[in-house]
């Protein structure tokens, strides 16, 4: 095998809570994670010059050692020090700098794509590991599903399938700090509300959307959305066409929307697009590893 074809898969939050400040700087945190059928394409493929580059649709992204994807790509070369290099092509579809793990799931894509090319004989386990390496949130893009995320969200935990369900997914034309945003929790941290990360894992595993929706919550919107007030808006937009609940995902800017029918998401979708609040709008599906 010279080249591979490999789907780099979204997430979105459906619990985020942060729990605690740690010494170096980090966050402790407890969030429920979920893949969904939203993906960047990338072609992985062997080259004799032992150099590891890329090219990418979206001029703006780095091609560089910035790029999660050279990063991947030249930790497993290095380690098992294969003398041959590696050519990504990337096709960007999930919004950037999004709160949708977009850069995680490349780099993800990227150790899987590595591991089968040169026949490395990695578990998922063992990519998972070495993802921890590149980012926190890249050893959950290798594992996918429905998980909880504790620690800074590399310590990992499989849950039952989320309740299938349309999904849409809606980026207003901002961008949010990720930075800035933690700093702002940093200073009101005793005064936010805290969703109910125990309730909801008991909601997702009796299969009961509309319970997972009345308890879903994302910590960060308390920040976030007082800053950037558009999200708030696209949220209330989506409820009142139908959804039977709407959250932020990440840092945001993101806001999905969970639906019970196709029909309805479509009207919501059609809604928002008409709205003119949203630069990105997908609609699509829930993701588990047994699709």
């Amino acid at each position: 095998m010279d080249k591979i074809d490999v789907k780099a898969l979204a997430k979105i939050n459906i619990g985020l809570d942060v729990t605690g400040i740690r010494e170096d700087g980090y966050h402790e945190v407890r969030m429920i994670m979920q893949t969904v059928n939203l993906f960047d394409k990338l072609t992985v493929e062997k080259v004799k010059d032992g150099t590891v580059s890329m090219s990418t649709n979206l001029k703006f992204l780095p091609v560089d050692d910035d790029n999660l994807c050279i990063k991947a790509a030249k930790l497993l070369i290095e380690e098992f020090g294969i003398k041959e290099g590696v050519h990504i092509s990337l096709e960007k579809h999930i919004p950037v700098a999004a709160g949708m793990a977009g850069g995680s799931t490349d780099g993800a894509a990227v150790l899987f794509a590595v591991n089968k090319l040169f026949n490395l004989g990695l578990s998922r386990n063992d990519l998972m590991t070495r993802g921890v390496k590149l980012g926190a949130d890249v050893p959950y893009c290798v594992m996918r599903g429905t998980a909880l995320a504790e620690g800074i969200g590399e310590v990992l935990s499989p849950l039952p399938p989320m309740i299938k369900c349309p999904v849409l997914i809606a980026k207003p034309g901002i961008s949010v700090s990720t930075k800035q945003v933690y700093e702002s929790l940093d200073a009101c941290f005793d005064n936010v509300k805290h969703p109910d990360i125990d309730q909801l894992i008991k909601d997702i595993t009796a299969q009961d959307l509309k319970a997972v929706c009345g308890h879903m919550g994302n910590v960060l919107e308390e920040v976030t959305i007082p800053m950037h007030p558009i999200i708030a808006d696209i949220k209330q937009n989506m409820m009142d066409n139908g959804a039977v609940g709407a959250m932020m995902s990440g840092s945001g800017p993101t806001v999905f929307g969970f639906f019970e029918d196709n029909k309805t998401a479509r009207a919501a979708k059609e809604a928002l697009t008409q709205s003119g609040m949203v630069k990105q709008l997908y609609l699509t599906t829930l993701f588990n590893n047994k699709n």
